[in-house]
């Protein structure tokens, strides 16, 4: 892991250098003070050369000056140097989200992918930036610190050290525990993102169903546990420096009583100069003791947090087979031969399923809901890898081809539109990134949609909002449409996109939709069995298998499970 995170220093090694270089530099002036007073006391004001004493006070001084500006530096240039590495491991695990497989985000919540991307990397930038910081310069600072006490009195410095090991011994009980707490106190701060994000998200659904005190209530449970996980990591933290801090106040009482002792005895050759001297400059060796103590919840949040981004950019993405080819412009004849699925090993969701889907055929898929229609229409882009059985395009197993070949020859509408916080113009253009505006002008035309959008007084420049939160249903459907024709794919999945509309609103989305898929394959899962009555072929899922298959006037001959279901449809539809 730590491989791992000095390789992010590279891009910036000469910025490290030099902020390291300016820490050294701050340390150094620092040991100057002690020297200066220790010569004032022992020379200069015995021997009453106050020239001397006026010139070190003002190289002093300048010295002083020098500080503050290296001190500028080191908080500006060095924390710009964390913010850099921030963005690229911010940009490093974007990228990997973008190629993590489906079952990926089943099993994770955006609002922790969030928290990860957020509040773990900004505890990560305050470490980069102070972590060799504190660690190096601190170290470097209590060796110079042990040399220059050492030239005062060795025996008083061999003595205050022996207290080293005893602040070793409680940091290292203690390191542990924090460490644990600490991580726990990251979990929990996830789960309120998570919590928030999804309250947030269905506020019209909380709303609506007038829920607001169960949303409080879900969000408290979040909240309680942060406050106790934040209680345990606090109460970790304040053993780790109550501990710490008697141990380097012990210093000062070992120095006091050591050198006093020192002091009255004519054996140790240690003058009244040399004792206040070196009271003043234990301070040289408390202070970078106590910046190491300071530092260690720093260190703890940005270990963990490095951890946590870790988990992310070690989790497996999607990969092309070795020697995958390019599908090209696809024919759109697909097969599925004895495929057998099943989700993280569980329960199989599709047992044995075959189909024969020709080129430019509408193919239904009816049945029960889990029955595994929509499994089928995640399988054929490679959302998901199937356990058994094979799936091909025009002849070639999807194993063989590059998952994003695959997926540029496939259009999909489905039931949930998704749209982004963007105009309308930026939303159809997503189907195609490089497209004119008269390209994008004929998609919304075809999708029935054109004319709406004129009536706005921004046009196709107008924001939609969250989610297209400003748009009808049907209005949504007709842009995720526009966006498919414009993506012109010839292979097209259709999951029940027409199921949550109005009859008005249904009609005209139909019409896009027969437009659209003319000349294609055409994949359609249908809850309506009356708007696929003219499908080439119809295949009834249940169980995870095909128990029918056949044109809606064979299936209805067979009087089997698809008569059933639609005579029961029409029954409900007469009564309405």
């Amino acid at each position: 892991m730590l491989k791992r995170f000095i390789s992010y220093y590279k891009p910036h090694k000469k910025l490290f250098i030099l902020d390291m270089l300016a820490s050294l530099l701050v340390s150094l002036i620092g040991v100057v003070y002690p020297i200066v007073t220790r010569t004032m006391l022992n020379n200069f004001i015995p021997n009453k050369k106050y020239n001397l004493i006026i010139i070190f006070g003002i190289v002093l001084l300048a010295l002083y000056f020098v500080k503050m500006l290296l001190n500028y530096f080191i908080q500006y240039y060095g924390h710009m140097m964390g913010v850099r590495m921030q963005a690229q491991m911010r940009s490093d695990m974007f990228n990997h989200l973008e190629k993590l497989p489906y079952s990926f985000y089943d099993n994770h919540e955006t609002g922790k992918i969030m928290s990860r991307m957020t509040n773990d990397l900004m505890d990560i930038s305050e470490l980069a930036h102070h972590g060799p910081e504190n660690l190096i310069i601190s170290t470097i600072t209590i060796l110079v610190s042990f040399i220059y006490l050492s030239t005062i009195n060795i025996w008083l410095t061999l003595i205050v050290f022996t207290c080293v090991p005893l602040l070793l011994i409680i940091s290292s009980k203690l390191r542990k525990q924090m460490r644990a707490a600490f991580k726990r106190s990251r979990e929990s701060i996830a789960t309120i993102n998570a919590s928030l994000e999804g309250s947030i998200s269905g506020i019209r659904v909380t709303k609506a169903f007038d829920n607001a005190e169960k949303e409080k209530e879900k969000f408290e449970e979040g909240n309680e546990d942060f406050v106790a996980a934040r209680r345990d990591s606090y109460n970790a933290m304040g053993k780790f420096h109550a501990g710490n801090t008697f141990v380097t106040d012990i210093f000062n009482v070992v120095v006091l009583i050591a050198g006093g002792l020192f002091l009255y005895s004519s054996n140790m050759n240690f003058e009244f100069a040399d004792y206040s001297a070196f009271v003043v400059s234990i301070g040289l060796f408390i202070s970078p003791v106590m910046t190491i103590i300071n530092f260690t919840e720093q260190f703890q949040n940005g270990v963990t947090g490095f951890e946590r981004f870790i988990e992310i950019m070690d989790a497996e993405p999607e990969k092309d087979a070795e020697g995958a080819e390019e599908l090209g412009k696809a024919d759109g004849h697909i097969e599925l031969k004895d495929v057998v699925c099943s989700y993280d090993n569980e329960k199989e969701v599709l047992r044995g399923v075959s189909l024969d889907i020709r080129k430019g055929e509408t193919f239904a898929l009816v049945g029960p809901s889990g029955g595994g229609k929509t499994t089928i229409c995640h399988l054929i882009p490679h959302f998901y890898n199937i356990s058994s059985g094979q799936i091909l395009i025009d002849g070639k197993d999807i194993t063989t081809l590059t998952a994003s070949s695959i997926r540029r020859n496939i259009g999909i509408v489905q039931q949930d539109i998704y749209l982004f916080n963007a105009s309308i113009r930026d939303n159809i253009l997503y189907g195609k990134l490089d497209a004119t505006d008269d390209e994008i002008i004929a998609a919304a035309k075809r999708a029935n949609i054109h004319d709406y959008i004129m009536t706005l007084p921004d046009g196709y420049d107008t924001q939609i909002g969250e989610r297209g939160v400003r748009l009808s249903g049907g209005q949504k459907q007709r842009l995720s449409i526009a966006r498919v024709f414009l993506k012109n794919p010839p292979i097209l999945i259709l999951d029940e996109a027409t199921s949550a509309l109005d009859n008005t609103t249904e009609i005209l989305i139909r019409q896009a939709l027969d437009e659209l898929c003319r000349g294609r394959t055409t994949l359609v899962v249908a809850h309506r069995l009356s708007t696929i009555k003219n499908a080439d072929e119809i295949a009834v899922v249940d169980g995870g298998k095909i128990v029918e298959q056949g044109t809606h006037e064979e299936l209805m001959e067979k009087d089997g499970v698809y008569a059933d279901l639609y005579k029961l449809q029409f029954r409900a539809n007469a009564a309405m």
